[in-house]
């Protein structure tokens, strides 16, 4: 019986993530990408709003703030040489009330603190001429933002690792991990894997994986799921581009807004709302599990009961077409209920502290021989080439790469 090679570092998710995180590290060394999905962006990536983020919103000198700057010019450039669907198109956020131009003008500051050039404060004129049928008392244009095929950049980087003989499998579950001889060994649905190395990078089920590995993820990951509305062809001259309210910052989702979708189409949403399952794109998909698991996390409760009101306003609009284009409403007032028609959603891994706190930035835990990615919020997808090389960076200083 010949013996196992063992790949240098198995990564387990493939997801936009974790498939970068191998195109980087296979420049260094052998990988193999896990994914428990018969195909690969199959939850957070593939059911996004396809938006390249300008690095707007982050706190300044966070790691998002700094992977978003640097990933969002990475991607543009690997999807043009790639022949990948992008477009930078640029973006504006609206304001519609009087107190919300201070944290108009808050953003702008933000903007500039994280290296955004050609920001621009609107009148009301201006952003009719940019949006005709978009109706604020100010607004900030942001040129940096764009659209984009984000499946298509995930399948690229994971062709990109089988070029440099990595390997990429699907329908590979992680049910198990054990150590033997020097390495580990993945019990998966398809078969044994051994591995020198692990990087975790799971997404929607990154603390379980972490338990698995007999890590401490420090918290829990609770699912918010997000519908979005589709406006119908014969009304797509309402929105030129993308356009956006002006945020809550006590909240890390930005708000319904409008996309225009790299593909073709015009996106309206997302909502936010507390899904009953990490992989429930629908309000019916439930998982006893996944309810139990922060039904009985006292960080879950603590989140409740601080912010209750906003979450009855949530599923209220879920529950709602009316509620939901009355929302959308406030930035475009001659979208009428017939002008939109439900569409998909997408599942959001929020990861929550025991304190009851979002944890808002990114999040990663190094231990012997293991990387976990354990919270990687938007802008993850934007900042992925970034956030990838800056794993293989990780795996450079704490494994043995061979």
């Amino acid at each position: 019986m010949s013996e196992v090679r063992p790949f240098d570092v198995a990564i387990i998710g493939g997801g936009i993530v974790g498939c970068a995180a191998a195109m980087a590290l296979s420049e260094r060394t052998r990988v193999v990408v896990l994914e428990a999905e018969s195909t690969l962006a199959a939850h957070q990536t593939g059911n996004n709003s396809g938006v390249i983020h300008s690095g707007l919103y982050y706190k300044p000198g966070s790691l998002k703030a700094r992977n978003c700057t640097q990933g969002r010019e990475e991607l543009y450039r690997f999807c043009q040489e790639q022949g990948i669907a992008v477009e930078r198109c640029g973006k504006i956020v609206v304001a519609t009330s009087e107190p919300e131009l201070a944290a108009l003008a808050e953003l702008e500051r933000r903007g500039q603190a994280n290296g955004l050039e050609g920001l621009r404060l609107l009148g009301k004129e201006e952003i009719r001429e940019r949006e005709p049928h978009i109706v604020g008392i100010a607004g900030l244009h942001v040129p940096q933002t764009g659209i984009v095929d984000y499946r298509g950049a995930t399948a690229a980087y994971a062709r990109i690792v089988q070029e440099r003989e990595g390997e990429v499998r699907t329908s590979s579950k992680v049910i198990g991990l054990s150590r033997q001889d020097g390495h580990l060994v993945l019990e998966t649905t398809s078969g044994e894997v051994h591995a020198r190395n692990l990087v975790n990078c799971a997404g929607l089920q990154s603390d379980r994986i972490a338990r698995l590995c007999r890590v401490d993820p420090g918290l829990r990951i609770v699912p918010f799921r997000g519908e979005y509305y589709d406006i119908v062809p014969q009304r797509h001259e309402l929105i030129r581009n993308l356009v956006y309210p002006v945020p809550d910052a006590r909240f890390p989702f930005l708000g319904v807004h409008f996309t225009r979708m790299v593909k073709g189409g015009i996106e309206a949403g997302p909502n936010a709302v507390l899904a009953l399952k990490r992989e429930g794109y629908t309000k019916l998909a439930m998982s006893l599990r996944d309810i139990g698991s922060y039904a009985f996390y006292a960080g879950f409760w603590k989140m409740a009961l601080k912010y209750w009101p906003m979450a009855l306003r949530e599923v209220w609009r879920s529950l709602s077409k009316r509620a939901f284009v009355n929302a959308l409403r406030r930035l475009c007032p001659e979208l009428r209920l017939e002008d939109v028609r439900r569409s998909g959603a997408g599942v959001r891994a929020q990861a929550l502290l025991p304190n009851g706190s979002l944890c808002d930035d990114f999040r990663i835990k190094r231990t012997d021989r293991m990387i976990h990615v354990l919270n990687a919020p938007s802008p993850a997808a934007t900042a992925s080439i970034a956030i990838g090389k800056n794993i293989a960076d990780m795996a450079q200083e704490t494994f043995e790469l061979r």
